[in-house]
């Protein structure tokens, strides 16, 4: 009796897909190949046609990489699945239910990363182009595939981070889809010193500096310590790219600055009271 219930229920499951001589695999393989020949195109020779162009143009060309791979993916899938399941809506719901449980158990990670890239994509907490700080890695991000995206590092390294981490970890984004991209260089020097002079002599420095951007304010920050006097140079340079370019001339020509007004760094605390200090803080 029991085996006599499952008959009719394995004829409509067997009844949801095309019969089998009705599939155009033909068409399904030609579908295939025009949507990963287009999404190689789009993952090459975007980011090759953005990283020719200006500052400002590469930041509204490069997050559109995803984007576009995205939705040839999605219209390749509309394509192929009335070819081989008997278009209806419950059909439809079927295979997508049972698709969907089976995934979500033996790739639960793996969906999460791929729901996670889709809230990113939508949400855009980083795009491609942008400088942002994951689970302490920082750099640029290169590429933005559904699971994960790929950072470029200061230390030429690539990193590779899934978009899972959008749902645990704090996204530090140093841009956020601007050309703009505050740098800050630090100086520590000893508290016996004019800081008017100190304070116009450093934005004299990031002034003349090659790599400024003329169109944002210079600000420096002046803060008293226990062990000395800390300022913080702050400017914005043409590219974000230039960023530790741009604070190292900050620092090598601040310091040399400071040194000809007779200015000296600041001594550093003993080690018990540093951490004091710290604890304090």
């Amino acid at each position: 009796m029991a085996l006599d219930n499952l008959l009719p229920t394995a004829s409509k499951t067997v009844q949801i897909f095309n019969d089998f001589n009705r599939i155009d695999f033909v068409g399904i393989a030609e579908i295939f190949v025009v949507s990963w020949v287009l999404i190689w195109l789009v993952k090459h020779f975007l980011p090759w046609l953005g990283n020719r162009l200006p500052g400002r143009l590469r930041v509204y060309l490069l997050p559109s990489v995803g984007v576009i791979r995205l939705l040839i993916l999605i219209v390749a899938i509309a394509l192929i699945v009335p070819m081989v399941i008997t278009t209806s809506v419950q059909n439809v719901l079927a295979v997508l239910g049972f698709a969907a449980v089976a995934l979500g158990f033996a790739f639960k990670e793996y969906i999460s990363s791929l729901l996670a890239g889709i809230v990113a994509v939508y949400e855009r907490p980083y795009r491609v182009g942008d400088w942002v700080s994951v689970d302490g890695a920082y750099g640029e991000i290169i590429s933005m595939n559904l699971r994960a995206l790929r950072m470029f590092t200061f230390d030429d390294t690539v990193v590779t981070i899934p978009h899972i981490k959008i749902w645990e970890k704090n996204i530090y984004n140093a841009n956020d889809g601007k050309r703009n991209l505050l740098c800050v260089a630090n100086f520590f020097i000893d508290p016996n010193h004019d800081a008017a002079q100190v304070r116009q002599k450093l934005h004299d420095v990031a002034l003349t500096s090659p790599y400024l951007d003329l169109n944002h304010q210079i600000r420096v920050i002046v803060q008293e310590q226990p062990w000395g006097t800390h300022y913080q140079l702050k400017a914005y340079p043409l590219d974000g790219r230039d960023q530790f370019l741009f604070i190292s001339d900050l620092t090598v020509r601040g310091k040399a600055a400071l040194a000809k007004m007779g200015v000296n760094p600041a001594q550093a605390l003993p080690a018990a009271e540093a951490q004091a200090y710290t604890d304090r803080t």
